[in-house]
């Protein structure tokens, strides 16, 4: 049959690459962000706070901002790095339960390691912009307190991967190392940008430049007697980021001994100028523009894309060197043209070589601190950037705002919004 095969003059052209700058049909915009404070692993106030908790803490919370009913949400999207033990089952389906969603919510649980709370606020972004969904809701958790120490023991490799890949299940510290060897970032540098990141989170805590995200939690922690070893149960309230320490100094830092240094004696990496383990959860609320516009709901900024690449899983810090480009080409835009930067500080060598790489202006970075000094639950930080440098955004008058980090494995990952 003469008719079975299309005459390839009458095909569609594919878009050229202009195509891809033009503004989509529907924006989706985020209408609201919500986050616990970030409390520290296992001695910290949520050491035994269920992840279904957590969530739902932040996802009702955001929901309150907005003002929206929670019926209308279609799909609540969580980011989780070990979505296992207390964080597992689906944890973003159970969370918006937990938060007193009706049955008709759905959830969805993504991980992409760190960057798995900025995968989630682009798929749920996806969903307005592609299906039509009126109100979805992407963020992300994580308790390191409850899971990590079970997921660490239930690690398997897979045979031939790990002789042809073995950096695949390189730990995050070992790579950190060797990034900062590989392109020459001295221990003096790490310490010196970590004393900042203490620095300008303490400055912003005076200020009260988190208390529009932050919304205290009631929980109950464990609580060790350091003398007798006993553990009791303690009522708490966690009301702020609890990570900080505000004390840091170029002295304290240095005399800190590398966490590596038995192994490897060129070793730089400390607990100083790493990120910290934290427990938390962060969620935003996301609408299409007509659906916040006839809501009468005022937009914090709107999603313009999202991008990711890979690199060599032994130096997956350079992540952002690699997703930040094909990003900014992709909306015609250049370095130069980003007002806010939040670039995770997953160790201190990770922020310094993009920086170096891409150009980035540090004073455009991380200008409130990052995970050195406020946290980094792995699943939620991707969330928390994004809510944070929105609301930074409006504050300074910024227009593009992008968010990047690197990811475990060998990846980058970056996301661009525009501050409404």
């Amino acid at each position: 049959d003469s008719n079975s095969v299309s005459d390839k003059s009458s095909r569609s052209p594919l878009p050229d690459v202009a195509s891809s700058h033009e503004v989509p049909m529907v924006r989706a915009v985020i209408v609201s962000t919500a986050r616990t404070g970030l409390a520290k692993s296992f001695r910290g106030g949520f050491n035994a706070t269920h992840g279904a908790a957590l969530g739902g803490h932040a996802i009702a919370a955001a929901l309150k901002k907005a003002n929206i009913d929670p019926g209308l949400v279609e799909d609540v999207i969580m980011g989780c790095g070990m979505p296992e033990g207390e964080t597992g089952m689906n944890i973003a389906r159970n969370a918006a339960m937990w938060a007193d969603c009706p049955v008709t919510v759905s959830g969805q649980t993504v991980n992409r390691f760190c960057s798995s709370g900025l995968q989630a606020i682009a798929m749920a972004a996806h969903s307005i912009m592609v299906d039509g969904a009126p109100v979805t809701i992407g963020g992300g958790l994580d308790s390191i307190s409850l899971v990590q120490p079970k997921m660490v023991k239930g690690v398997v490799v897979e045979k031939k991967l790990i002789k042809a890949m073995p950096a695949l299940w390189m730990p995050m510290i070992d790579t950190a190392d060797l990034v900062a060897q590989r392109y020459g970032i001295s221990r003096a540098r790490q310490d010196e940008y970590s004393l900042r990141s203490q620095q300008r989170t303490a400055a912003a805590q005076q200020a009260g430049l988190f208390d529009d995200e932050i919304v205290p939690m009631e929980t109950v922690m464990m609580l060790k007697d350091k003398e007798t070893g006993e553990v009791s149960k303690v009522p708490y309230t966690v009301v702020k980021d609890e990570c900080n320490r505000a004390s840091t100094t170029l002295q304290s830092l240095a005399a800190l001994t590398p966490v590596r240094a038995e192994q490897d004696p060129s070793a730089t990496v400390t607990a100083g100028n790493a990120s910290q383990l934290s427990d938390g959860a962060s969620a935003c609320v996301l609408m299409s523009e007509a659906a916040a516009q006839r809501a009468g709901v005022t937009p914090l900024g709107a999603f313009k894309g999202f991008a990711v690449a890979g690199c060599a899983p032994e130096e997956m810090g350079i992540g952002p060197t690699v997703a930040v480009p094909r990003l900014l080409e992709r909306h015609g835009l250049k370095v130069a043209d980003i007002d806010l930067w939040e670039l995770n500080e997953a160790f201190a060598c990770v922020p310094l070589r993009c920086a170096d790489v891409l150009g980035i202006d540090h004073d455009k970075m991380n200008v409130n601190g990052g995970a050195i000094s406020i946290g980094h639950p792995f699943g939620m930080t991707g969330s928390r950037q994004v809510g944070h440098a929105l609301l930074e955004g409006k504050r300074r008058g910024a227009k593009h705002v992008v968010v990047t980090m690197c990811v475990g494995g060998g990846m980058g990952a970056a996301g661009l919004f525009e501050v409404l």
